[in-house]
């Protein structure tokens, strides 16, 4: 394609590709892996407890929130799929998050993905979109001070830890890492 490129770049409209993996923009289709992200132990523990439980309120809640990120921003959080197969496996891509003045990546991998690299490749896909694609200059994380693993990736990324933060509309705080692109 005229327009694609691999490495974590665009290979077609609102998609990335790395050596292992494909991802896309989320869409209705998708209620289905978000409620098993939203509702995975981990996710629950370190992010936070959404309350969705079933695929109908995944659906609306992709709807209010992940598809208004895109018409808004004109980015979001993206699926990631094995590239093999095209079996989903979880997210990750750029937030809009209340009280943040920057754009923010997030990823989420369902447990049997995890350990694997593909976070980081995921991830690594993602920082390169923000830089070349949208021509972001600083990107940030937010992260639960517990989260070990999500740590290490985010430091793994070069982004660097810089102050504690309240967690939008929670009662906790978080670390806020950044990285200048």
């Amino acid at each position: 394609m005229a327009d694609g490129y691999k490495g974590g770049r665009v290979t077609e409209p609102f998609g990335l590709q790395t050596e292992r993996l494909r991802l896309r923009r989320l869409d209705l289709d998708d209620a289905g892996l978000m409620l098993a992200v939203w509702n995975d132990p981990a996710f629950v523990r370190h992010v936070g407890d959404r309350r969705i439980r079933t695929v109908d309120e995944a659906r609306q809640t992709l709807t209010d929130t992940v598809l208004r990120l895109y018409a808004d921003h004109g980015h979001g959080p993206y699926r990631v799929a094995l590239l093999s197969g095209d079996i989903p496996i979880g997210i990750c891509g750029l937030f809009r998050r209340d009280g943040l003045d920057d754009v923010d990546i997030g990823f989420a991998l369902l447990p049997e993905y995890r350990g694997r690299g593909y976070a980081h490749e995921s991830a690594q896909a993602v920082v390169l979109h923000a830089r070349d694609d949208l021509g972001l200059d600083r990107l940030t994380a937010i992260v639960a001070a517990d989260n070990a693993a999500s740590i290490g990736l985010i430091e793994k990324l070069g982004l660097s830890f810089e102050r504690v933060v309240p967690a939008s509309g929670e009662d906790r705080a978080v670390r806020l890492y950044a990285m200048r692109l």
